[in-house]
């Protein structure tokens, strides 16, 4: 048992740094059983800390100290105090040099923090706190140092070697090794730096930057990937142009390199001219990735080039402030992908993805802002609410300022801070200064956690010829706060007339009509809004394109709804309205299970998702999204007690009543875009994202009806098909099908045929992981056995156990328990040896009030059993005690 409580961090008590450090000059020795790391640290007393000559401590964890020398003399023991977590000296000037050497055990460091060996090749993953276990150091994102760095190694088994910055020297070693050196001329914090070592091949370009300087662009991979990453170096190149012409950056170094690790935490990490990646995250083929890994990797690549601006030449001044660069670098990126893609279908996605995941957040006891107050282990912090609901936070001050007056403000922030460590407020001034505006309110989302709820009202005066709109805002309290005070909330509207028409819109007291769609800022508790001249009753489109992050209450009826969807000239509000239609309907046949009733679908819902299906004027990606009911996984979030067998027979009730109403037209579309993709070659493109997207949701619809035509198309497929995205869905629907003879046949074959690809057998692991058929568990276990699965992977543990956990929710809730007691025996044993994933895997665990009395006893008492299992990490006590609090 732990016998003290880890120290909570308060962003109240934050402080300057007491020492600055200039320069950081790097050796790093590498060898199979140990690595050397020599340190010279170039410093001076921090000047705004005032006078005096405090100790100076340093940050480090699982080193062992060699030596230690303060202004050129080599210190004794007497002479330091050293603990398991800071080394302290007692400088005698203001400016000195700090010169340590120490031994570090990459080859055996499970966590993934700091430098490991990831198969046969050594990197480093510092944020957010690593590099603290790689030398001692002053650990903290606002202490930024230019940095030199010298890597020697093994020349047959290390031939390339890495770090930030550009190359400036190399050169043979002595006994078979070979060294080089970089330097990185940009001040940044140690959690950016970077080291890679291995036998690498690289995919190398160019990119010619808006001043005319040529940048050199390389992507390092094991030699068995080498065709799998032209799709990132296109992705890369998009993205450095993107951000020249939408926020003006350039790139600033000679060179930029991305690496693909198979063994990582994350997705990707942003280090300084050499971004080291996830390899789910960088591969990519048409006969290996899916069209959603596609875009994932365009997406990430995107991200963390991005960074180069928001995140690195102005970077956070503690990590409170991480929302600072992720928040607005998810908002970057974003942008970016509905640029390239469907801007309707991106927000779509975003939305949807939001709403289940953190919404749920932001109702359990993680609950926290978007710049937490605090926290015990930051790693806890890398969250949906910092990334995405960040993402918002920074979508509405463009929404609020429009386009031209946010990117005003996005210029004078980075000219402003350019080499700073900042905070989210320095961001919002600039935003201010730029436009002239106050925005202290609208900070309010920076400090208060929790999904604000906006509900809406209506008026109208037919004689009068106006329409008012009443918006009542609250926000439930969360664990940090119980009282709330009202945020700023943009909402874009529009009024519809009878015809479904777009009425202008003109405010009391205004002079002239603002358009027909325009943004209204809610500000106060209760606020109405009056508009004139409205000729007819009208119905109102509300919170077009998801202008706020809220839950929004109107009381629409399904016949308005129907409206909406064939009517509104907002597509996200036309799939929304779909959405809350979808939601009606599925709820009152969840009602109708729980009484015990037949269950009978209301046939407006088939009646509008037939008139969808049959409109080819839409974007096929838009017709996929509008035919994709919402998931168990929603529905468990929007649910005041969650009835899991309810809400999953009520769906999949409402998907096979969908399927025979509609077969007729989901066959003809299906054959149409399968004959198409037989006769195009793959291509990553939004068009053929977007025919595939509609051809696989109509199979996954055409399989419920077991008809054997539907049945030898899927196998036809599943065989026949040149990509993933195909195989992999046809797999998927023989997988939930009651088909076994097939079904066994389809795994097999796909595990065989690409058992030497780890990516493509994580696939294999998530489709069988999200089968509802009863016995999921079960054969969870069984894949755990599998030669592909190796639990010190992170990547296999969010393939088979995530998957599980957190997306096949009927069997993962069975009513025994047995599915909390499988996570709770996984998280205590990754707890041992990769604390952030074993924090990671208890999500669906610490949402154990949102159940019946039964299951809350269950969860809860899988979370205490972990609670009292040993001496457990930082990270897997800070969710679990905040879970149970």
């Amino acid at each position: 048992m732990r016998t003290e409580q880890p120290k909570m961090i308060y962003l109240k008590d934050y402080q300057a740094p007491e020492y600055l450090i200039d320069e950081t000059h790097l050796t790093f020795e590498l060898f199979e059983d140990h690595s050397l790391v020599h340190a010279q640290l170039v410093m001076r007393r921090n000047p705004e800390r005032g006078p005096g000559l405090p100790p100076l401590v340093l940050d480090g964890q699982q080193l062992e100290l060699l030596s230690v020398t303060l202004a050129d003399q080599e210190l004794s023991a007497a002479q330091y105090q050293l603990t398991e977590n800071h080394l302290t000296l007692q400088p005698t000037s203001t400016t000195f040099t700090v010169d340590t050497s120490v031994r570090i055990h990459p080859e055996t460091n499970t966590a993934l923090e700091g430098l490991y060996k990831s198969g046969t090749m050594f990197c480093t993953q510092c944020e957010a706190e690593g590099f603290r276990k790689i030398t001692y150091y002053l650990d903290r994102p606002d202490v930024m140092s230019t940095f030199t760095t010298t890597v020697v190694a093994e020349q047959h088994s290390y031939p390339v070697l890495l770090s930030n910055g550009n190359p400036i020297a190399s050169g043979p070693g002595e006994d078979g090794r070979h060294w080089a050196t970089w330097e990185d001329p940009f001040k940044k914090p140690a959690y950016l730096f970077a080291l890679v070592a291995g036998d690498l091949w690289c995919v190398e370009d160019s990119f010619t930057t808006m001043s005319q300087r040529s940048v050199a662009l390389r992507i390092y991979v094991e030699p068995e990937n080498i065709d799998k990453c032209q799709h990132a170096m296109n992705s890369l190149k998009k993205s450095m142009r993107w951000d020249e012409e939408v926020y003006g950056r350039e790139y600033d170094l000679d060179i930029f390199m991305i690496v693909a690790v198979n063994d990582f935490n994350m997705g990707a990490m942003e280090n300084k001219g050499l971004n080291i990646f996830n390899s789910s995250a960088v591969l990519a083929k048409a006969e290996t990735a899916t069209d959603a890994a596609h875009q994932r990797v365009e997406a990430i690549v995107a991200h963390e080039y991005f960074h180069n601006w928001s995140g690195n030449r102005v970077t956070c001044r503690d990590w409170f402030q991480l929302s600072l660069k992720e928040g607005f670098t998810v908002f970057r990126d974003s942008g970016f992908s509905a640029d390239m893609n469907s801007a309707t279908v991106k927000r779509i996605q975003d939305v949807a993805y939001l709403r289940t995941h953190q919404f749920a957040e932001d109702a359990g006891p993680m609950a926290h802002a978007v710049r937490p107050d605090s926290f015990i282990e930051i790693s806890n912090f890398y969250t949906l609410t910092v990334y995405e609901k960040g993402s918002e936070v920074v979508g509405m001050i463009h929404t609020l300022l429009g386009a031209e007056g946010f990117r005003k403000g996005s210029d004078l922030y980075f000219e402003r801070h350019d080499g700073q460590a900042v905070t989210c407020d320095d961001f919002i001034k600039a935003m201010e200064d730029a436009n002239g505006v106050d925005l202290s309110q609208f900070k309010r989302w920076y400090s208060q956690a929790g999904t604000p709820r906006l509900v809406v009202s209506e008026s109208y005066d037919a004689a009068a010829k106006t329409y008012s709109l009443t918006f009542r805002q609250s926000c439930p309290a969360t664990p940090d706060k119980m009282e709330k005070l009202p945020f700023v909330i943009p909402v874009e509207l529009g009024l519809l007339d009878s015809q479904g028409g777009e009425m202008a819109l003109r405010l009391a007291g205004e002079a002239a009509a603002q358009g027909t769609s325009r943004v209204i800022s809610v500000t106060e508790a209760e606020q109405t809004f009056t508009f004139v001249d409205i000729a007819e009753q009208p119905l109102p489109s509300l919170l077009r394109g998801f202008s706020a992050p809220v839950k929004l209450s109107f009381p629409y009826n399904r016949d308005q709804l129907m409206f909406l969807m064939q009517h509104d000239s907002d597509g996200f509000n036309r799939w929304d309205a779909g959405q809350q239609l979808s939601v009606q309907v599925l709820q009152e046949l969840i009602a109708q299970q729980q009484k015990g009733e037949a269950l009978v679908l209301d046939q407006r819902l088939v009646s509008a998702l037939r008139t969808v299906l049959s409109d080819e004027s839409l974007d096929q990606a838009m017709v996929a999204e509008m035919l994709s009911l919402p998931s168990e996984a929603y529905l468990t979030e929007i649910s005041e007690v969650a009835d899991v067998e309810a809400i999953h027979t009520a769906r999949e009730f409402a998907r096979k009543q969908l399927a025979d109403a509609l077969f007729e037209g989901l066959w003809l579309r299906y054959q149409a875009n399968r004959d198409l993709s037989k006769q195009t070659p793959y291509v990553a493109e939004a068009e053929h994202f977007a025919r595939r997207a509609l051809q696989n949701i109509a199979l996954s619809y055409l399989m419920l009806s077991g008809k054997p035509e539907v049945l030898a198309a899927t196998l036809e497929q599943f065989e026949a098909c040149d990509n993933m995205t195909e195989r992999l869905t046809a797999l998927a629907v023989l997988v939930n099908s009651p088909f076994e003879e097939q079904k066994a046949k389809a795994l097999a074959s796909f595990a065989e045929h690409f058992k030497d690809n780890p990516l493509v057998m994580d696939q294999w692991f998530s489709v069988q992981a999200g089968s509802v058929l009863p016995g999921g568990l079960d054969r969870v276990k069984a894949l755990m056995q599998h030669p592909a699965f190796n639990i010190k992977n992170p990547n296999k543990v969010r393939a088979l156990i995530g998957a599980f956990a957190g997306q096949n929710l009927i069997n993962f809730h069975a009513a025994d328990g047995s599915g909390y007691r499988f996570l709770a025996d996984l998280v205590i044993e990754l707890n041992g040896f990769n604390p952030q994933i074993a924090s990671r895997q208890l999500a669906p665990l610490t949402r154990w009030r949102k159940y019946d009395d039964a299951r809350q006893a269950l969860m809860k008492g899988e979370l205490e059993r972990i609670r009292a299992s040993g001496q457990l990490s930082s990270d897997v006590f800070e969710v679990v005690s905040k879970s149970l609090a």
